[in-house]
């Protein structure tokens, strides 16, 4: 009889040791969500920048989109330039007016000032005549510049 308390109380200790041992501290743990939180920051940085850049690539894409509507409307009309994009609307050269991926109206000058036409989106800031401002004619400069490297 003796020999079976002490077997069972040896096994119960057996498995209370394992059990703590199988269990995790808090440290362990906080040490673990912290090297996933950096992990997921560095994560969310990349996608961040990568969303940026889509937003620069899509403008530019409306801009030579809505330039060769324009250059449309021109031949459609002997030569004549539209005053808004409500006018392209109309003459059914384009389904809706288009905004840029901040949320503002593309704005053009027909004739431009750089170009025969010049489009330009607010950029990132949503204000017109500043420094991130995105331009059809720098598009056609940069082109340019490349294809003399």
């Amino acid at each position: 009889m003796q020999t079976a308390n002490f077997a069972l109380r040896r096994s119960r200790r057996r498995v209370s040791v394992t059990a703590r041992q199988l269990g995790m501290t808090l440290i362990e743990i906080m040490v673990v969500v912290a090297i996933i939180s950096l992990i997921m920051g560095g994560i969310g940085l990349m996608a961040f920048n990568r969303f940026q850049d889509a937003q620069l690539g899509t403008a530019r894409t409306e801009l030579t989109k809505i330039k060769g509507a324009i250059e449309t409307y021109r031949v459609n009309k002997r030569g004549k330039c539209p005053k808004t994009m409500e006018d392209l609307k109309a003459a059914g050269i384009i389904d809706k007016v288009a905004k840029d991926p901040w949320g503002t109206t593309y704005e053009f000058k027909c004739p431009g000032e750089k170009d025969q036409v010049d489009v330009i989106s607010a950029g990132p800031d949503a204000e017109m005549g500043t420094s991130d401002d995105i331009a059809s004619y720098d598009d056609t400069n940069a082109k340019e510049e490349d294809e003399g490297k």
